[in-house]
């Protein structure tokens, strides 16, 4: 972000902004150092029960922030507004992370734990997630790859393209995106999808919650695709659950070849 922050080290009250940094949190053993959350930082459910909120990921509630006395907040460029990241930085410490690629995923997960004290753990599971990946990237050798087409919202429909993460995960599941020559969110119609000529079409669980209800009107104009529902928290989420995806990417590619065969 090319900016510099000082905070006391390590930071005993932090305010996570992410759903996925805040798992990655808690996943690195910092529980009582976690002192407020969103609404939306979901996993661990336990600590989503009991946690403090302090807002969403777009709006926050600047007096509990406040009341939490924070010594380090932690958010993302993507995730957070800009202008009340701004407000935040003029009080407090903030550390943000800016992730396109798996690359820049894993050097989060290094950088928080370098951050907070965990260094040893962080490194650790950087390196048991980039060897899943590679486990599957391996995996992938000789076979071809199915294009795809991965939605993630309704009314209008918008798909994920190139310069975002999904793509990227979409890329080390073993897929092709067919709109990879777009970028980021772009808008669609069926049509176009289906000009694309799709082997499958994802429909994502966030952050529209796409249902099996949702099916016979795209197959409408998308005849020939298989249709899966699929957990967007592993194609979205840039933190310890990319250890889970790598699994869930591998399934992922099984189910689906049953369902174009």
């Amino acid at each position: 972000m090319g900016r510099s922050i000082t905070f006391d080290f390590p930071p005993q009250r932090i305010v996570s902004l992410v759903p996925s940094q805040t798992e990655l949190l808690f996943d690195l053993g910092l529980d009582e150092e976690v002192v407020g959350i969103t609404k939306f930082c979901v996993h661990p459910q336990e600590k989503w029960r009991t946690r403090p909120k302090i807002g969403g990921t777009k709006k926050f509630h600047f007096d509990r922030i406040a009341d939490l006395q924070p010594n380090l907040i932690i958010g993302n460029k993507e995730e957070n507004d800009r202008h009340h990241i701004e407000q935040l930085t003029a009080q407090y410490p903030v550390w943000m992370s800016d992730i396109k690629t798996l690359d820049d995923a894993l050097d989060m997960i290094v950088m928080i734990g370098e951050l907070t004290g965990k260094a040893a753990a962080s490194t650790a599971l950087a390196l048991r997630i980039h060897q899943a990946f590679t486990k599957i990237k391996n995996g992938q050798t000789g076979k071809p790859k199915r294009r795809a087409a991965f939605f993630i919202w309704k009314n209008p429909y918008m798909v994920a393209a190139a310069d975002t993460f999904i793509d990227t995960m979409l890329e080390a599941a073993g897929f092709i995106n067919v709109f990879a020559d777009k970028t980021r969110y772009p808008e669609v119609t069926l049509a176009e999808v289906a000009a694309r000529q799709p082997d499958a079409l994802l429909l994502s669980s966030e952050p529209f919650p796409f249902s099996e209800k949702h099916f016979p009107e795209i197959r409408k104009e998308c005849q020939q695709e298989a249709i899966k529902l699929v957990d967007g928290e592993m194609f979205s989420w840039y933190g310890s659950r990319m250890l889970k995806a790598a699994g869930y990417f591998v399934n992922l590619q099984h189910e689906l070849l049953s369902d174009i065969h």
